[in-house]
């Protein structure tokens, strides 16, 4: 049971409009978390720790959740858009809200592109970046209609996808070619394998920010998000948990490790193999949902950003009509798109995951600084998740730790330049 504690909060003023209820905040980060994130992350996660995954995926789970504990509370506390780049402003300084911000923004941005990249391998294999560009203009001409339409179009897409999962579950599960053995091999890469999969697999579950990122948007926020993130989080542990196994049952590690479309080839494996296309049709829903949902999120951390001045503020504009920050989006759709024509989905995967682990990273250590009246839950959960977020960050594979580190390291020169320029923008 959660703690019960509320505190009185008063809505702030917002250049946004507040029309999201829990039911839509909870589909929200079900539509980021579940989506090309458990149709593309089990791959690279059975390379790098085989059966062991299923470790990986319960650690995983322990820092989301640890994550998501010091997100509700912070964000109930400052609800309004930017998520941890708020946070870290407000408890820990400019310098680290502005890290963890640029941190996400390009984290995120990769991760898009990976959403993008998974739709095109599960629905035109052979033509995968044109159908993923396709998809990010999509889900950006939704998004640009109106935050409702986005919770709308995500629920939908939310349902659709679940009833996919149930059907991989299903036909992976009752296969001709399902082995206890493929659950046997624990010992691929050791323990640092396990640790690698972990945070290969927490990608799959960082959806549950876009709740707090949507903090102006969200009726009762202080009520609100501490409900929305935990459940969403529970929810998506269970349906991944269960995913997991029944493909490792049908197929080994192996051939998931190898397979562009993993969750299909666990299908075409058993005796259902007819759901096949269900499948593919489930992945690009997922994908779809979740790429409205990340640009949602990131749209907003983008705005928050320019409001504040540490990116331009062109980026700062909200839609007379729609009331939502439609040039931060716009922007955010154009890098993608670059990045879905040029990179390859696993090779940005675990770039991805550090980014948003040293984000993760942050969101704790603002949670540590917290009095214990403003504190929901204990503060020894902000700091489990901080050692967890820094030691799945670097047990992920070194090129991904070390483009990292380099991202990282420019915003904060550019933020350093920024500052000798314009002091007054600390303020």
């Amino acid at each position: 049971m959660f703690p019960l504690i509320l505190l009185t909060v008063s809505n702030p003023p917002t250049r946004l409009a507040r029309r999201l209820g829990t039911g839509d905040a909870v589909v929200i980060g079900l539509g980021s978390m579940i989506g090309a994130s458990v149709f593309a992350a089990i791959g690279p996660a059975s390379a790098a720790a085989g059966s062991g995954l299923m470790i990986g995926l319960a650690a995983a789970g322990v820092v989301a959740f640890c994550n998501a504990t010091s997100s509700a509370q912070l964000a109930a506390l400052y609800p309004a858009s930017g998520g941890t780049y708020v946070y870290g402003r407000k408890q820990l300084g400019h310098l680290a809200g502005f890290s963890a911000g640029w941190g996400f923004v390009i984290g995120k941005s990769a991760t898009l592109s990976v959403t993008a990249l998974t739709f095109g391998a599960y629905t035109l294999p052979e033509f995968p970046r044109p159908a993923g560009i396709a998809a990010v203009v999509a889900a950006t001409a939704i998004n640009l209609r109106g935050i409702t339409r986005t919770a709308v179009a995500t629920r939908v897409t939310v349902t659709l996808v679940l009833i996919a999962l149930g059907l991989v579950v299903a036909a992976a599960a009752g296969g001709g070619t399902t082995n206890a053995d493929n659950l046997a091999d624990w010992s691929v890469g050791g323990a640092r394998g396990i640790l690698e999969s972990a945070g290969l697999l927490f990608f799959a579950f960082a959806g549950y920010a876009r709740i707090a990122t949507l903090g102006e948007e969200i009726k009762d926020p202080a009520r609100t998000i501490p409900r929305a993130i935990p459940t969403a989080l529970g929810i998506v542990l269970v349906v991944y948990a269960a995913v997991s196994a029944a493909a490792l049952w049908a197929v080994g590690p192996d051939v998931l490790a190898d397979a562009a479309a993993p969750l299909a080839a666990a299908t075409d494996a058993g005796s259902l193999s007819g759901l096949t296309p269900v499948v593919r049709v489930g992945a690009a829903i997922a994908s779809a949902g979740a790429l409205m949902a990340l640009i949602a999120g990131v749209g907003r951390t983008t705005f928050a950003m320019a409001s504040e001045g540490d990116l331009p503020r062109v980026l700062d504009r909200v839609h007379p009509t729609h009331k939502v920050p439609h040039c931060a989006e716009v922007a955010v759709a154009a890098v993608v798109v670059v990045l879905v024509a040029l990179t390859d989905l696993r090779t940005v995967l675990g770039f991805s995951s550090f980014c948003v682990l040293f984000y993760y990273a942050v969101t704790n250590a603002s949670a540590w600084t917290l009095s214990p009246v403003q504190r929901r839950w204990p503060r020894g959960l902000s700091g489990l998740g901080f050692v967890g977020c820094i030691v799945l960050a670097i047990t992920l594979p070194g090129a991904s730790v070390v483009g990292g580190l380099a991202v990282l390291a420019t915003g904060m020169i550019f933020w350093r330049i920024r500052q000798s320029i314009d002091p007054q923008s600390s303020v």
